[in-house]
């Protein structure tokens, strides 16, 4: 286990502090002799369920959610990983041959693993995508693209944060679809132009924030159901899995009643 208070991923003059090396003291006898393979990760939670987004959506996915961000936004609907008022005492280190057990004990052979957080890609994941893809699994990584990737994923969900820490040129460069948060009118311009260089062959996704779909925002809607007509690059999306409660029937999720972005008046 690990002490939040030693995980620093808030961002300086220089960007992010780094990400330190999540390596155990003392690794057991039978395993490997390389750091590499020794590299720990911060679990959240962990729990199978199916992609309620984007262009898999529906399809069976073993979720790996991985502490720690540093955009905190404000309608954030995983603050848990973040929000010092809600994040766990403590959280899991576990190796990427441990994982790799889990996702194999857990869930169906022909599922996919979804690497998301917080944000995923400030770790180093080749050991982990490696594991993974040594039973045969599909790996794919859900981000805000705000740190080189380092890994070997099968598929990129670039979700940027314009208000926040842009995604890197490299990042967008790599992904298959993108996902822009709507909380307000402007966030579909601003996501937009923070997606130049993703190829031409990805989906762009206008997702209503949560609380807007929830309350049925006719502002929100009505304007993305507006920006697909004029630009049918465009796909109107929605948070499936949520409608459906799919997350809460895993043991392994997090119940815990976390108000968006950490903040009450928004709900949940």
């Amino acid at each position: 286990m690990m002490d939040m208070d030693s995980l620093n991923l808030e961002p300086n003059n220089n960007g992010l502090n780094p990400v330190p090396n999540l390596e155990p003291n003392n690794a057991p006898h039978n395993a490997p002799n390389t750091k590499h393979d020794l590299r720990q990760y911060p679990v959240y939670e962990h729990f199978y369920t199916w992609q309620g987004e984007g262009v898999h959506l529906g399809r069976a996915a073993y979720f790996i959610r991985l502490y720690g961000c540093p955009q905190k936004c404000f309608w954030c609907d995983s603050a848990g990983t973040w929000h010092p008022d809600y994040r766990p005492a403590q959280v899991q280190l576990l190796s990427a041959r441990a994982i790799q057990e889990l996702v194999q004990h857990n869930s169906h052979p022909d599922a996919l693993v979804v690497i998301t957080g917080g944000e995923p890609i400030l770790f180093d994941l080749n050991a982990l995508t490696d594991a993974l893809h040594q039973i045969k699994r599909k790996v794919h990584l859900e981000t805000s693209g705000i740190a080189p990737l380092r890994g070997n994923l099968d598929w990129i969900t670039l979700s940027p944060k314009p208000f926040g820490m842009p995604p890197l040129l490299e990042v967008v460069r790599l992904s298959h679809e993108a996902k822009i948060i709507v909380h307000d009118l402007s966030d579909i311009a601003a996501g937009l132009e923070a997606l130049e260089g993703l190829p031409p062959e990805a989906v762009i996704w206008l997702h209503p924030e949560w609380s807007k779909s929830r309350d049925k925002d006719r502002t929100v809607l009505n304007a993305i159901t507006a920006a697909v007509k004029q630009n049918p690059r465009l796909r109107a999306g929605y948070q499936m899995h949520k409608a459906y409660l799919a997350d809460d029937l895993d043991p392994n999720s997090d119940k815990r009643k976390i108000p968006l972005g950490g903040n009450p008046n928004l709900g949940i």
